[in-house]
């Protein structure tokens, strides 16, 4: 185990069974089969050596080696390497609510959700390893694409790049939560002289890496689209596999986080090329309006959110793979959503349960809360048009949205006379669309560091007033210790005090 770098505790035996204990769900067998037994057995074979690729090591009995070009483009489609969890990033935006008995065992949520800043959250890191160990964990099962998919069998040049695109695709959207994560945000003026988080570009066990610069790993996930794109197409095998839309939806997210508007707003009318369908929320409410308003009814209607979502060009998992239910609201965050909103009226409803009254879920199934939708893309489009000085045609964009969000006896097209204006109405949407993913955390950070949209965050709890500045360390989670203190093949230094 030494050579193991520590992004890489895949060989922890427990890490093996979890895979192969994860249960397939019924509506997911009929698009996604026979992948968890596959990646559960690369994840065994990568775990039967300590410093060896585990593509050279032959299984015993009825194990089996990947070679077809079907065994590899089957480890995309194992659910497990597409997750997005970012549990301290959603709890210190204060999103959800989280009760005090669940906060006294979670110290570091409870750092974080309740802006501690005399908390050592380097010291209480010892336990949410999860956005670090599932995001280097789907990086290594694409960079083992990567590295092999050319070598495989049954396949054409072309099926064998285009495998190899859709994995520098997800590769770059884990690179992305990493660094959106346990990095600074992308600042221009420092981003070369920042560090941000290992880059590692090799399956091998042990394989050397470095912590790289804030620059470098946006450098390096734009790099990784511009290859992919060639060998992409319009459509793709499942949802789970990225294509055309998704990569230049991915592109114009990045591109936005790097205040590069010109470029963002060009990736974001690519993708809407493939896609730009929007999921009519008032026509939703309208289906389900009697469950959704009986008195003490909390599950009214399953999501539209899944897999077949009209808005998807990625599906990716937020916190679980298997998700019933959504995550509860506060109510004092609640209250930023518009007035008739029916996207959280369909989805959330008051209740108070013993001395906590909070918004409850109230939609049962899938949701798309780590991967890539229109929505999105028609937020990105709409403030690189207003940053453009386009803003008319920013707020054009985002009527397009809220027109299918907002009941109608509440809507009204926005109208705004400044960038300013134009964007802070933007970014009021856009966080209530994508709220429970990385998307409102990176947007904050981003935003943050500039003075005409910096916002410092207040609440009141147990009658205390609480505040987060927009300058605050906590913007930025330390590293997992069992990664710091466990650094294989590297160093890994960390990016906060506490």
């Amino acid at each position: 185990m030494g050579c193991l770098p520590g992004f890489l505790r895949i060989c922890e035996f427990k890490t093996a069974m979890q895979l192969i204990t994860i249960k397939e769900s019924t509506k997911m067998k009929s698009i996604l089969f026979n992948t968890i037994k596959l990646s559960a057995l690369a994840i065994i074979l990568l775990c039967s050596s300590s410093c060896k690729k585990f593509i050279d090591i032959l299984p015993q009995g009825n194990g089996k080696i990947p070679t077809t070009l079907a065994d590899y483009e089957a480890l995309i489609r194992d659910e497990y390497n597409h997750r997005a969890v970012i549990f301290n990033a959603i709890y210190l935006l204060n999103d959800q609510f989280v009760n005090s008995s669940n906060l006294s065992y979670d110290k570091l949520g409870a750092a974080n959700y309740n802006w501690n800043e005399d908390a050592d959250r380097v010291l209480l890191n010892n336990s949410d390893e999860g956005t670090y160990y599932y995001s280097y964990g789907g990086i290594s099962t694409s960079n083992l694409i990567i590295e092999h998919a050319s070598e495989t069998t049954e396949a054409t040049a072309a099926q064998q790049a285009e495998l190899v695109g859709q994995a520098k695709v997800l590769r770059a959207l884990d690179y992305y939560i990493l660094a959106n994560y346990y990095a600074d945000t992308y600042e221009e003026a420092n981003a070369a002289s920042k560090l941000s988080v290992p880059l590692i570009l090799s399956a091998n066990i042990g394989a050397s890496y470095t912590q790289v610069s804030i620059k470098a790993i946006y450098d390096f996930m734009l790099n990784d689209i511009n290859e992919a794109l060639p060998a992409l197409h319009a459509t793709s095998a499942t949802i789970l596999h990225p294509n055309l839309g998704s990569a230049n939806a991915l592109k114009a997210r990045i591109l936005l986080q790097m205040g590069r508007y010109t470029d963002a707003l060009a990736a974001a009318n690519e993708a809407l090329k493939y896609n730009d369908k929007l999921f009519d929320w008032t026509a939703f409410y309208a289906t389900y309006k009697t469950q959704i308003e009986a008195a003490g009814v909390y599950t009214n209607a399953p999501s539209p959110m899944g897999f077949d979502y009209v808005e998807n060009y990625y599906y990716r998992h937020g916190q679980v793979t298997y998700a019933a239910r959504e995550a509860a609201v506060r109510t004092d965050r609640a209250t930023r959503f518009e007035q008739g909103d029916a996207r959280f009226r369909s989805r959330w409803k008051l209740r108070t349960v013993g001395a906590d009254t909070y918004y409850t879920s109230i939609t049962t199934g899938y949701f798309n809360y780590g991967g890539l939708t229109t929505t999105e893309v028609y937020l990105i489009k709409a403030e690189c048009q207003a940053r453009l000085n386009d803003i008319p045609g920013a707020m054009a964009t985002l009527n397009a949205v809220r027109v299918k969000r907002i009941f109608a006896q509440n809507y009204t097209p926005l109208t705004a006379s400044t960038i300013q204006q134009a964007v802070k109405l933007i970014q009021r949407t856009k966080g209530n669309e994508l709220i429970m993913g990385i998307t409102p955390f990176a947007d904050a950070r981003r935003l943050n560091k500039d003075p005409d949209y910096a916002t410092t965050l207040t609440k009141t709890e147990n009658g205390q007033t609480l505040t987060l500045l927009p300058t605050s360390h906590m913007w930025t989670m330390p590293f997992p210790m069992g990664a710091a203190k466990n650094p294989g093949n590297g160093t890994i230094t960390q990016n906060v005090d506490k």
